[in-house]
């Protein structure tokens, strides 16, 4: 069936929804079945919980993706706020530099700004760069580099992930921001993460696009207006939270992860 089906769109969310009710269930039981306090003294049993709890991550994830399907046609604006992106970039950064360590990738930040107010969605822009850099650490061998940039120019912030992987073939290329390009099972996932992220580039009133001119590898770069729109952020206690409470720098990345990563000690 098409993915691009108004009725499988439909589908998916509803069927994520109580998704998400059953996986909290068996979260809950996993911790009580292997707590904490144990993990800490029991290397063994850490590393079995930590199995669990990759397998949750990445449940979660699919399940935060599959709500969103309904949404990839749509070009609905996400409510904006004047953030600081220069900062939340290199937050974001930060995060996942020990992550990228542990698959033994190398990272750097190229950002001349210290500090920069733009109007966008925090959460939005948070997923978009998991989703870019997700992909860049499942086809960037051991040893390769990831590099995450922010810069200005003519009126755009642009954010730009690219890796010294193997590089997109051509072919591909047309087909990359579709959902499910191929109908042969995806070695990662389901396929869902660059249509998501150009869905999110949209709804930043900006566009996602693959830097044609790059030799090595693959760069995207999301390109958005370098506005302002006169909200500043407001902490709300009825505020969703994607990631249901848990490491969202895991979550996000959950899929391109070594199960070390979520031995206790890295949690």
């Amino acid at each position: 069936m098409d993915l691009e089906s108004n009725d499988f769109s439909s589908i998916l969310p509803n069927a994520a929804a109580q998704l998400r009710n059953s996986l909290g269930s068996l979260y809950l039981a996993a911790k009580r079945l292997a707590p904490a306090a144990d993990r800490e003294t029991d290397p063994d049993l850490d590393a079995k919980a930590a199995l669990v709890d990759q397998s949750y991550y990445q449940m979660l994830r699919l399940v935060n993706n599959l709500e969103d399907v309904g949404s990839l046609d749509s070009d609905r604006p996400y409510p904006l706020q004047d953030i600081d992106i220069a900062r939340l970039v290199e937050e974001l950064f930060e995060k996942t530099t020990s992550l990228a360590a542990l698959r033994g990738l190398n990272t750097r930040l190229l950002c001349p700004m210290e500090s920069h107010i733009c109007a966008c969605s925090p959460d939005a822009l948070e997923r978009l760069m998991f989703h870019l850099l997700s992909n860049a650490f499942k086809f960037t061998p051991a040893g390769g580099m990831i590099t995450v940039e922010l810069s200005r120019i003519k009126g755009r912030v642009l954010l730009s992930v690219a890796d010294t992987g193997p590089g997109i073939p051509k072919e591909r290329r047309l087909f990359l921001f579709r959902p499910c390009p191929s109908s042969a099972p995806t070695p990662f996932g389901m396929g869902l993460g660059l249509a998501l992220s150009q869905r999110i580039a949209r709804g930043l009133g900006g566009v996602l696009y693959l830097d044609q001119a790059v030799s090595r590898g693959s760069r995207f770069v999301l390109s958005i207006p370098d506005r302002l729109c006169g909200d500043v952020p407001v902490l709300s206690d009825n505020a969703f939270d994607y990631s249901g409470g848990f490491n969202r720098s895991l979550l996000g990345l959950a899929d391109a992860l070594p199960t070390r990563a979520f031995l206790l000690r890295n949690q």
